[in-house]
C-alpha cells in the first residue's frame, strides 16, 4: 500500500506486508513463524517507503533492503521473483505519482541489492571451498590423493570460472566455465599469459594491485574487471584472485575465480542512465548536472547559462500539457544540436534548462553559448502541423571557479535569469556581483520583514514641520524606520517597496498609523495648549485597500485623535486617477475630516488643474526643487521662477505648500520670500524620537530656534 502522503511507520497499512508474507512464505528456510514474518516485512515496507519518498530517490537504501533479505536467509529464486511481483503491482498501482514514477528504478535497485548479496554469499562459499581444496594438496600424499578427486570434480564442474597460474603470469589450468566464458579451449587458454588479458577499460591501478599480489604484498583482491572474448566482444566479470604460498610462505600460485556479470553491468548502466537523465527529453537531469558542475568547479573558470522559456505556463494552459511536453522535447533537441557537442545541456525541471560551459574557447564563451541558445529557441518549431515561435530568458554567470560554490552559482544564475525576464524577456543578462548582492539583501529583507513586525523592530521617528513666516512648530511627519539585527538602521526606501511586493504593506501601514495616532494623543495630553498636526505617509497599495477607511475610522475612535490634526500624505501616482477605489477612498478619508497632502509633488504628473476636483489640502514640493535653490545664477533664477509659479498656482487652488529637504538658511529665506507656507528638513531638525519633539514643544514659544 502506497498512500499519497507519508505516514508514521507504526501507522502504515499492513496490506502490503500481508500479501508479501503470503507470497514468499515457504519459499526459503527462515526460522520465523507467521507473526514474526509479518513483523519483519512491516519493517522492510516502512524502510522501502521512506527510501522511495526521500527528496532524491535513495537507491542505496533500497539496495540495502534487498541485500537484507539475503542476510535473513530468504535465498530461494522464487523469493525474489514473487517479491518483485508483489512490490511492482503495489508501486505501479499507487495513488502517489512519486511512487509510480520511481517504481522501475526502485524495483531494479531492490533486485540488484538482492542478487549482489546472493552472489557475494555464493562466491564466498565457493572461494572458501576452492582455496581449502587447493591448500589441501600440500598435505600428506594419501590425503592429497583422497582430496584430488574431490577437487577435480569441484574445479571442473564449478558454475564460476576458475583458473590456476604461477606468480610469473603463466596460466596452468582453467575449468570448463572459464573456457565457455571466454570462448577459448583449454589448450588455447594456457598459451596466453595473464598480462595478455589487460583491457583498455581497466580501472586505474588494476595492474598495480596485481603486482602487489605476485610480490606477496597482499594475499587477495576483488574487483569488477572487463575482458575481451575470443570473438572480440567485451564481458564484465566479478573477479577474485587469491595468492597461494609454499611451505616457507613464498608466493607460488594464484587462483582466479570470476563470474560473468555482463548482464548485471548493463542493467546497472541502464539504471544509472535512468537515474541521471530526464525521462521526457533524454537530457542529463539535475543529479548528473550537479555531478558535472562539481567537476567543473575544480577548474579555473566556471560558466553557466540558466534558461527559462518565456510564457510557457500560458502555452500549456492554451494548447495543453501534451503539446507542452512535445515543445520541451523539440527545445531540448535544438539545444543539444547547437551546443551539446561542446557543452553540457541539462534539464533541471519544468521549462528550465542549463548549459554548463565545458569547452572554453575564449573569455566570451559563456555569453556566446547564451546567444546560441537564444537563437536555437527562437527558430520556429514544427508542432502539430503548425509552426510555433517561443522565446527564452537566460541568466549568464561567468567567473573564476575559486570564487563560488555550486549553491552560490545557482543562486546567482537564478537571480540573473529573473533580471533578464524583468528587463523584457527574450534576452540574456550577465551576472553582476554588486547588483546580485542588492537582490540578495532585498530577498533577505523580504523574508525577515514579517518577523520584524512581530518583534517590534520597526519604529517611528518624527521630523518637525515648521511654519516659515515665524518658524513655529505646527506639526510633525511620522517616518518609519527598521532597526535590523544585522544590517542596522534602515530607512523606508529599503523596505516599503518590499512590503508592497509581499502584501505586508497594509499590516505595516496600519501599524505606523496606530503608533503615530497614539503618539499624537500623548502629545495632546502632555501639551494641551499646543495643538499639532501629525502627517503620515500612505503607500499606493494602501490607498487601493478597501478596508483603509474603516481602519482609520477605528483608529480615530480608539485613540481619540482629532481628524483635523491628521494629515495623510499620498504620492501623485496614487492619487492621479479618474475613478475607482483610490478616488473613492480619498473622498471618504476627507469626509472623516482628515487633511490630504500630495507628497513629492513635481516628480509625477504635476497636473495642478486636475487637483481642483480632488479633496486635497496641501502640496509637498519634492526635494530636488528645494535643492536647486542655491545661488543667484541664471539657473537659480529659473528654479525660483518655477517654484514661485507652483506656489502661486497652489494658493490659487486654496492649497498650502510645504517644502521638503530644506538644509540651509538661504533656501529657507528664498522659500519664505516666494510665499511657501511650511517647511521641513535638516536645517530645522533631523527625524528623531518623540522625546526630541517633547523638548521642542516645551521650549518657549515653540519656535525653531
Amino acid at each position: 500500500m502506497w498512500p499519497s502522503s507519508p505516514e508514521p511507520a507504526d501507522r502504515l497499512p499492513t496490506e502490503l506486508s500481508r500479501r508479501w508474507a503470503q507470497a514468499i512464505g515457504g519459499t526459503s528456510y527462515v526460522p520465523l513463524n507467521r507473526r514474526e514474518l509479518r513483523a519483519y516485512l512491516d519493517r522492510l515496507t516502512s524502510r522501502l517507503s521512506a527510501a522511495i519518498r526521500s527528496r532524491d530517490l535513495d537507491l542505496g537504501a533500497i539496495r540495502e533492503i534487498g541485500a537484507s533479505m539475503v542476510a535473513s536467509h530468504f535465498t530461494e529464486p522464487a523469493t525474489l521473483e514473487r517479491t518483485l511481483a508483489v512490490l511492482g503491482e503495489e508501486m505501479n498501482g499507487s495513488d502517489a505519482p512519486i511512487v509510480r514514477e520511481r517504481a522501475n528504478p526502485a524495483l531494479a535497485a531492490f533486485a540488484a541489492g538482492y542478487t549482489d548479496a546472493l552472489r557475494a554469499r555464493t562466491l564466498a562459499e565457493q572461494q572458501g571451498i576452492t582455496v581449502a581444496a587447493i591448500q589441501a594438496q600440500r598435505g600428506a600424499e594419501e590425503a592429497h590423493r583422497a582430496s584430488e578427486s574431490r577437487f577435480a570434480a569441484l574445479f571442473a564442474d564449478a558454475a564460476i570460472g576458475i583458473s590456476i597460474g604461477t606468480v610469473q603470469g603463466q596460466i596452468l589450468e582453467v575449468n570448463r566455465a572459464m573456457c565457455e566464458m571466454f570462448g577459448f579451449t583449454r589448450e588455447e587458454f594456457i598459451k596466453h599469459g595473464v598480462t595478455e588479458f589487460m583491457h583498455p577499460s581497466d580501472a586505474e591501478g588494476t595492474w598495480d594491485i596485481y603486482g602487489e599480489l605476485t610480490s606477496g604484498a597482499r594475499d587477495h583482491f576483488r574487483m569488477e574487471k572487463p575482458f575481451s572474448r575470443s570473438d572480440g566482444q567485451m564481458i564484465w566479470t566479478d573477479l577474485v584472485v587469491s595468492l597461494l604460498r609454499d611451505k616457507d610462505g613464498a608466493p607460488k600460485y594464484m587462483v582466479a575465480m570470476m563470474e560473468d556479470t555482463t548482464e548485471r553491468h548493463e542493467l546497472h548502466d541502464r539504471l544509472r542512465h535512468q537515474a541521471l537523465h530526464d525521462p521526457l527529453t533524454g537530457l542529463p537531469n539535475r543529479t548528473l548536472f550537479f555531478e558535472r558542475l562539481d567537476l567543473a568547479l575544480r577548474g579555473e573558470r566556471i560558466g553557466l547559462c540558466y534558461l527559462d522559456l518565456d510564457g510557457f505556463k500560458a502555452f500549456n494552459d492554451t494548447l495543453g500539457h501534451d503539446a507542452g511536453d512535445r515543445l520541451l522535447k523539440l527545445i531540448a533537441d535544438r539545444l543539444t544540436a547547437r551546443l551539446g557537442g561542446r557543452h553540457l545541456v541539462a534539464r533541471i525541471g519544468g521549462d528550465e534548462f542549463v548549459v554548463l560551459v565545458e569547452d572554453w574557447s575564449g573569455p566570451d564563451t559563456a555569453v556566446t553559448a547564451a546567444q546560441e541558445a537564444l537563437a536555437a529557441v527562437r527558430e520556429p518549431l514544427p508542432l502539430d502541423a503548425r509552426m510555433v515561435t517561443v522565446s527564452a530568458s537566460i541568466g549568464v554567470v561567468d567567473m573564476p571557479a575559486a570564487q563560488t560554490t555550486a549553491a552560490e552559482l545557482m543562486k546567482a544564475a537564478d537571480t540573473t535569469l529573473y533580471r533578464a525576464k524583468s528587463e523584457g524577456r527574450n534576452r540574456w543578462a550577465l551576472f553582476d556581483r554588486s547588483r546580485h548582492a542588492q537582490e540578495i539583501t532585498r530577498y533577505e529583507l523580504s523574508t525577515s520583514l514579517p518577523a520584524a513586525l512581530e518583534l517590534g523592530e520597526l519604529f517611528i521617528e518624527y521630523q518637525p514641520l515648521v511654519r516659515l513666516h515665524d518658524e513655529a512648530l505646527i506639526g510633525v511627519e511620522a517616518l518609519v524606520r527598521w532597526q535590523h539585527p544585522t544590517l542596522g538602521r534602515l530607512g523606508p526606501d529599503a523596505f516599503i517597496g518590499i512590503a508592497e511586493d509581499t502584501g505586508l504593506i497594509s499590516t505595516l501601514g496600519l501599524s505606523v498609523l496606530r503608533s503615530a495616532f497614539l503618539q499624537s494623543r500623548a502629545w495632546r495630553d502632555k501639551f494641551p495648549d499646543r495643538p499639532m498636526m501629525i502627517s503620515v505617509n500612505l503607500a499606493p497599495h494602501q490607498v487601493r485597500d478597501p478596508l483603509l477607511v474603516s481602519d482609520v475610522r477605528l483608529l480615530l475612535d480608539e485613540t481619540g485623535v482629532e481628524p483635523a490634526q491628521v494629515q495623510l500624505e499620498i504620492t501623485e501616482s496614487a492619487i492621479m486617477v479618474n475613478s475607482g477605489q483610490p478616488l473613492e477612498t480619498l473622498h471618504e478619508l476627507a469626509g472623516l475630516g482628515l487633511r490630504i497632502a500630495i507628497d513629492d509633488f513635481g516628480t509625477g504628473y504635476s497636473n495642478l488643474a486636475y487637483l481642483r476636483n480632488l479633496p486635497v489640502n496641501s502640496l509637498k514640493l519634492a526635494g530636488p526643487f528645494v535643492t536647486r535653490l542655491h545661488g543667484g545664477d541664471s539657473s537659480d533664477l529659473q528654479d525660483r521662477t518655477i517654484v514661485g509659479t507652483l506656489i502661486s498656482l497652489a494658493h490659487a487652488l486654496n492649497l498650502t505648500v510645504t517644502a521638503e529637504g530644506v538644509e540651509t538658511e538661504e533656501q529657507a529665506e528664498t522659500l519664505r520670500a516666494l510665499g511657501c507656507d511650511t517647511a521641513q528638513g535638516y536645517h530645522y531638525a533631523e527625524p528623531g524620537p518623540p522625546g526630541a519633539i517633547d523638548a521642542w514643544l516645551g521650549a518657549d514659544g515653540g519656535s525653531a530656534g
